[in-house]
């Protein structure tokens, strides 16, 4: 294993993802502070997911001509021209000058976010020596550890927005990104991803047949999050709890720590059965925990105590699920084709995660955080049935040979 080419690829990811975090709740409770609808503020990141779809697809075509080590500079360095854009918003803006303004920075932080997502689970295919039982370990903790500083960041966004507001609050986090981004630009030196071959545009429709399915999947399990996590979550504390910004902060913080967590801890929850094999199984599980949860919810059943509890659960297994996702796209893929699988496997990802932040708004007009519940429910019964073909290949999957 190239330890210090992993290292720094990972502290890379790292301080991008402090910042993406913090930033995210920036803009959810600076813009709900000044008096934006839930669907205003699902609108705010639509740009930012779709713009991932985008970056996904042919970033893994880029990546694999000129290499991951650029993609990886580039996501780091469009980050902060995101953030310093955004410092820029002038509350006295008319509403939709508002809006269109802040999709624009988050479009462009949606494209930085996902190069540099796409350069980093890419690189540990190419750095990790020893056998799948070894990737699967570093790619968990990869994944893993990701969240749990993304849930740091949720914590520094809200109490950054109380101690220092949002400008200044920006400022700051472009400046340690640039301190980031300085150092990886010295420190890494090896050159990954570049295809032997050159790939031709075509080849980024032209998938395996696991691969497709797995994407699939991919999509309505982070649909399935995102309906409820991105607007609904955070609005319902505020509004209906009248809980205040480092509040609302904190608890996204420690939800998605703990998930990060136990993500990181997956090869060990799973023991020796083989990843592949846990796939279906997980996200079934995960299906039942939602529909549970959603039926509490709406028959008013200790409703507070319900969402803690299940949110505490759906946590649990749906990291579980993640980190098997995670692994099993690294197994499909050769180490020449990498970047341009990955690319197109976090497409799924980004879809789902657009379509999830659109309805999450919208359904919680309709129907509040039961609604969005239930959504996620038939969101993961999807995923569970795009995960059943992939049963029949598990075998070859776990010894390697599936790629």
């Amino acid at each position: 294993m190239n330890t210090k080419s992993y290292a720094i690829v990972t502290a890379s990811y790292w301080g991008f993802t402090l910042t993406d975090g913090a930033l995210r709740m920036l803009v959810l409770l600076h813009f709900h502070s000044l008096g934006f609808s839930p669907l205003n503020l699902a609108f705010l990141f639509l740009l930012y997911e779709f713009c991932g779809v985008l970056t996904n697809l042919l970033g893994g075509w880029v990546g694999s001509r000129i290499g991951l080590k650029v993609t990886l500079y580039t996501g780091l360095a469009l980050q902060i021209i995101a953030l310093l854009m955004l410092s820029m918003v002038n509350p006295q803006w008319a509403m939709s000058l508002s809006v269109s303004y802040v999709m624009a920075s988050q479009a462009l932080s949606g494209i930085a976010k996902d190069l540099t997502k796409m350069s980093s689970k890419s690189a540990v295919k190419l750095v990790v020596n020893g056998g799948e039982g070894a990737l699967f370990k570093w790619v968990a903790i990869l994944t893993g550890s990701k969240n749990a500083l993304k849930g740091v960041g949720f914590m520094l966004g809200g109490v950054s927005l109380t101690w220092l507001g949002f400008t200044h609050s920006l400022w700051l986090m472009a400046a340690a990104l640039g301190l980031v981004l300085l150092a990886a630009m010295i420190f890494l030196n090896q050159d990954m991803g570049k295809s032997k071959k050159k790939v031709k545009f075509t080849q980024l429709f032209s998938k395996s047949r696991e691969i497709n399915w797995l994407s699939a999947s991919r999509f309505f399990l982070f649909a399935s999050r995102d309906v409820w996590f991105v607007v609904a979550l955070p609005v319902f504390l505020k509004s209906q709890l009248s809980w205040s910004f480092n509040q609302v902060g904190s608890f996204m913080a420690a939800w998605v720590i703990a998930y990060g967590i136990v993500q990181a801890s997956a090869p060990r929850l799973i023991g020796h059965h083989r990843p592949g094999r846990s796939a279906a199984r997980w996200v079934g599980l995960l299906t039942l925990v939602t529909a549970s949860l959603a039926a509490a919810i709406m028959l008013d059943f200790h409703p507070v105590a319900s969402i803690f509890i299940g949110l505490g659960i759906f946590g649990i297994v749906f990291a579980v699920n993640s980190a098997v996702h995670s692994y099993l796209i690294l197994t499909f893929t050769s180490d020449d084709q990498v970047a341009l699988n990955v690319g197109f496997y976090y497409m799924a990802n980004a879809w789902g995660r657009l379509i999830g932040t659109l309805l999450s708004g919208l359904m919680f007009i309709f129907g509040g955080l039961a609604a969005c519940l239930w959504t996620s429910a038939v969101m993961l019964l999807a995923a569970f049935i795009m995960t059943l073909p992939l049963r029949n290949t598990q075998d070859s999957v776990g010894s390697g040979d599936a790629r």
